[in-house]
Order: structure tokens, then sequence, then C-alpha cells
């Protein structure tokens, strides 16, 4: 548990040497923000609670997304690009060499990368819309460690997304179309352009009932209050569900990758 410990507090303390790139990912998010912020306004004026939201929960919903965007991995950008290349390298035989498991490893470097990213790069514009527009935000205190519970586990289900996809390399020596179709399922399916509520028909509950759910739609639902009660311990059971079915496939996807390594280019 101490080198775990210590692979978690390595990662967030190497992302907090980016600062650069942490100022310019919280610029991009902000303006993003304001930018979806104004087109949500012009469709809710037009259609006045669509998706069951209120305008101001509306807002809160864009400036969640701009906030989970980096710690969530909506769009990737995580641990699985440097996975891929080690393993195209051949650099992953270090890996499975070393007096830790390869999936647990993995697992606490995105577990110190997202706790960074979510204070260094999802805190600031998630204020900054709370200051620029009317945004509902939590009417009770206890709604705040809910959705950090709800956050953590839809972490847990984008590394389980992720570390599928990076182990894809084993088979296609380059992951690079495989990380592209889920950038894109990823934008699409956690509600990232908008929410899933206002899917209509089959396609919302099929979005709804998909990974990528946990990661945006579910915390969001959890901090508008939309979850309560039961049905909020609905939500962190169905969050938990999708965390343990993918560890459990990447597990079985690592034991079956080991035993055809094979390297590129070392």
């Amino acid at each position: 548990m101490r080198l775990y410990a210590a692979v978690v507090a390595g990662a967030f303390r190497r992302h907090a040497t980016y600062r650069m790139a942490t100022a310019a990912g919280v610029f991009t998010n902000t303006t993003f923000g304001f930018i979806l912020a104004f087109t949500y306004m012009a469709l809710w004026n037009e259609r006045p609670g669509l998706g069951g939201y209120d305008m101001a929960e509306a807002l809160a919903y864009v400036w969640l997304g701009q906030a989970l965007l980096a710690a969530c991995s909506l769009m990737g950008g995580g641990f699985e690009d440097e996975l891929i290349e080690r393993i195209k390298t051949g650099d992953i035989a270090v890996d499975l060499y070393r007096p830790a498991d390869l999936q647990v490893w993995w697992m606490c470097v995105n577990l110190g990368r997202a706790a960074f990213q979510l204070l260094g790069r999802g805190v600031v514009p998630l204020v900054v819309g709370a200051l620029a527009f009317d945004i509902a935000l939590p009417e009770h205190p206890l709604t705040w460690p809910a959705f950090l519970l709800s956050v953590a586990l839809g972490v847990m289900v984008a590394f389980g997304v992720w570390f599928l996809v990076a182990l894809s390399a084993f088979w296609l020596m380059d992951g690079a179309g495989v990380v592209q179709v889920a950038w894109l399922a990823g934008l699409f399916f956690s509600g990232m352009l908008l929410p899933l509520n206002v899917f209509p028909g089959a396609l919302g509950e099929v979005a709804r009932a998909l990974p990528w759910a946990s990661m945006l739609q579910v915390p969001a639902e959890v901090f508008l209050e939309k979850r309560t009660g039961w049905d909020l311990l609905g939500a962190y059971a169905f969050q938990a569900g999708w965390a343990v079915v993918l560890l459990a496939a990447g597990r079985a996807v690592q034991a079956a990758a080991t035993h055809r390594v094979v390297v590129q280019g070392g």
C-alpha cells in the first residue's frame, strides 16, 4: 500500500510541475465554458425546461463539464498515451517485471493525475462560471461530499475505459485509431455536448446506460441534487458496477496480453 500511495503522490507532483500547461488548460476550459454557456442560454430560451433542467441548472451543467473534462478524461489526455507508447517500444516489459501489479500501478498514476486536474484545472472554471452566471449550486452542504464521491467513481470508470483502450496496442501496435474512437464516444456519450436527458427515445436510454454517463452526467445529477436518497445510492451503484465490470475486463485483457508481448522498434 505504501508503494501505491507513493505512486499517487508522485503522479500528483509530476503534473503539478507543468504550470504553463495547467494555466493554458484553465484558460481553454474557461473560454469554452463561456461559448457553451451562451449557446445553452440561447437553446434554453427557446426550449425552457429542456431535459428537465431550468436555465440555472443547464448553466451549472456546462461549468461542471469544464471542471470534470480533464479529471475524468472525457476526451482522453490521461495516462493512455504513455502506456501505449511503452507497449509499442517494448518498455512495458520493465513494467511487468516491477514488484507491483500493472493495472493497479497505472490506476494509481491516473488517480494522482485526476486529483491534480480536478484541483488545478477544474476548480477555477467552475468558480468563474459561478461568478459570471446565475448557476444552480447545491442547497445542502452534504451534497458536496456526495458529489466528490460520484466524481471519484467516475474517475475509476474512466480509468477502466482508457486502460482497455491502451491495452489494445498489444494487438494493434498503434492505438491511435482506438483512442480516436474512444475520444469521440466520450465526447458524445458522457453528455459533454448536451445533457443525456436531452437525447430522445431509445438513444437517450442507451446513452444513459453506457459507462460514459458515469463520468459527467451522473456526477452532474448528484451536484444538481437530482439524485437523493435511494436514487443517490442507485447512482453510486451504477458507477461502481461499471467500474467493477471494466476493471475485471482490463484484468482479463492484461492476462491475455502478457502472453503475447510484441516489441515494436525495441
